[in-house]
This record gives structure tokens, sequence and C-alpha cells, in this order.
């Protein structure tokens, strides 16, 4: 039996809000960190952007990631962040153009020089430590993760997660484990962790990659969206856990079990917006079952989150308990159109979160 390892969720905006980072530790995650958010934002103030950082008790340990291609900036972010944060964490791994354009993100490792300079004054500053995320390179030919990587743990990053990609590939083609296993013999003499991501999506690949990268954990982003319960689900088909879990063995239960126990830590927190994403994962929750294709629209059709829960769980309960085969059952798609229908009646818009002064 291979050995446990700590399971990461991955940072990812729009996804790893609050409310899913406690839901997913709940669900099997070890370690958990915030929505990837942009360092000037939070330099600025931006009630957004702090939104993003926010923590709970619960919540340990607590590791915001940062991103941003102004190094005076990222510093001096870091130096804020890390009096409440266990790890600050840089994210040099983000293809999203609307990040790389400003040459953050994945697009920093086309400058190797600038982004180690930026993480040495980054660790000069922070009271706490710090890591870092990247990728292979930002292309085929300019693949420059071993230099960097090794440059990082010179100047005593506490570790380094690695997805196998590059840049151009953004999430195309398969990720490369074995270049993962070069940089965890590369840091080895530093004793430096080194964190596989990509491509893991259940027990069978995190075993494999395992096997292949020799990692010291395991991150998990895509495959976590609208499915918390994949960690335990790994740890038990692994045998790296035995105990009971609080959702039956169906992925339809999980999924059911999942979504509410996410609405009760939304209104647990009660911040302005804890429910900001509650939408977009009701939206995931159904993905990857049958009728979910049918239900989404008549699900995306409902301004107001908070109702758009009430077909959902109708739909969730009526094919987890087999009374349909399917999400899309005519009850919970009548209900969705008579929600959708009132709120049109009603003129309600789009939901925005009323932040107060």
């Amino acid at each position: 039996m291979l050995a446990p390892v700590p399971l990461f969720l991955a940072p990812m905006a729009g996804v790893t809000d609050l409310a899913y980072r406690l839901l997913a530790r709940e669900c099997g995650a070890d370690v958990t960190a915030t929505e990837f958010t942009a360092a000037s934002g939070l330099s600025r103030d931006n009630a957004k952007s702090w939104a993003k950082v926010e923590t709970d008790p619960r919540e340990n340990p607590f590791i915001p990631q940062i991103f941003g291609g102004i190094e005076n900036e990222m510093v001096e972010t870091v130096r804020h962040l890390s009096e409440s944060a266990d790890v600050v964490d840089l994210n040099f791994g983000c293809p999203a153009p609307k990040v790389t354009k400003t040459c953050a993100g994945a697009a920093m490792m086309a400058e190797p020089d600038s982004l180690v300079e930026m993480v040495k004054r980054c660790i000069e500053a922070s009271s706490s430590p710090v890591s870092v995320k990247m990728r292979l390179g930002t292309g085929s030919n300019s693949i420059n993760v071993l230099e960097i990587a090794e440059r990082c743990a010179q100047i005593g990053v506490l570790r380094v997660c690695v997805h196998g990609r590059t840049l151009s590939q953004k999430y195309r083609g398969e990720a490369d484990w074995d270049m993962i296993r070069q940089v965890v013999d590369t840091l080895e003499p530093y004793n430096v962790p080194v964190i596989a991501n990509g491509d893991i999506v259940d027990a069978k690949s995190a075993a494999r990659c395992l096997e292949v990268t020799g990692a010291s954990g395991l991150m998990i982003g895509r495959a976590a969206i609208g499915n918390p319960c994949i960690f335990a689900q790994i740890k038990s088909e692994l045998g790296w856990i035995d105990s009971d879990l609080p959702w039956k063995e169906s992925e339809a239960h999980a999924k059911y079990w999942a979504w509410n126990r996410y609405v009760e830590l939304v209104d647990e927190i009660g911040s302005d917006y804890a429910a900001r994403n509650m939408k977009q994962h009701a939206i995931s929750f159904t993905k990857g079952l049958p009728g979910g294709k049918e239900l989404r629209p008549f699900l995306h059709a409902i301004k107001d989150f908070r109702k758009l829960g009430e077909p959902l769980n109708l739909a969730f309960e009526a094919y987890s308990n087999r009374v349909h085969n399917t999400l899309a059952s005519p009850d919970a798609i009548e209900m969705a159109k008579a929600i959708s229908a009132a709120e049109i009646e009603a003129g309600i818009k789009k939901w925005r979160p009323t932040v107060k002064s």
C-alpha cells in the first residue's frame, strides 16, 4: 500500500471561497488555500479582494495565495498577510490571459531572475513561511522549472507545487509527471517538499502520480469542482482511512450531502461575500450526473441563488433516493420554472451582494 501523503485543494478563482474550503476539509482535504488573489486589489483595500482571503478558526493552516507582476506590491502584500497567515503562497502557475498579460502568474516564468528576486524579497518581508506554485515553463521550448524551483529552494521556500504543464498548454494535453519527478529529485538535497498537480482525478490516478513523481503531496484542482468528496474517496480507496463517511456510497448521495453542507457553512460564516460563488457551485454539483445537463438551463434562469437551492435539492433527493433515474425530474424543472417566472414578474435582476460600509 502506498504511504499516505497530504491532499491539497488547489486555489481556484470563483471556487475556493471560505465555505468551500471548509467543506473540502470536512470531505478529507488536508490543506486548503484561498482563491488566488491579486496583490494589487489587496494593496488598494478592495473589499472583494479581501473577502477572498477571509478565514475561520476551523481552517488550519490558513494559506492565502496571491499573484502579481509588481515586486514591491507583492512584497508589501506578503508582509501584511503574513501577520495572520500560517503560510503565504505565491502563484506563478496561473495561465489565464487576464493574469499573464500583466506579466503575473505563469508569465513570470519567462523572467526567472525577476521571479526569484520577488520570492527572495517576499521571504525576507514575511513573518510566516512562503511557498510557491509554478508550471513547467512558458512553452515546450522554454521549460525552466528545474532552474527556478532549485533557486527558490536555495533561498528558503517552504515547499514547491508544480503543475505538470506549460503556460502555453493551459489545461490541454497530459500533465508531465516525469518532469515533476525531476523537480522532486532536484530539490531533495534541500529538503524542500514538492507537491504534484495535474490530472489527478481519482484514486487510480493519485496512486499512479505518486508512483511516478515520488511527490510529498498531491494537489487536486478541477476534479474537486462540484465534487469535494473526492478527497475522502481517494483516501478510502487507497486504504488511508477506514472511518465511516458522512454520506452514503453513491456519487449522487455524496453530492447531495456536500451541497447541503456547503449551504450550511455559508450561513455559518455569514459575511457579506460568503455566498458569492453559491450559484456557480450549485451548477457544478450537477455535472457528471444523469440529467444534469438538462437541468442546468432551468437553474441558470434563476437569479436569486438562495431560491435556486430549492429545485436543486428536490432533484438531488429524487435521484439519490431512486425516485427518478435523472436529476432532470419533472417536479424539479417545474419548480425552477415557477421561481424564474416569479422573478421575471417581480423584475428581479441578477443578485449582487450588498457590502456594509
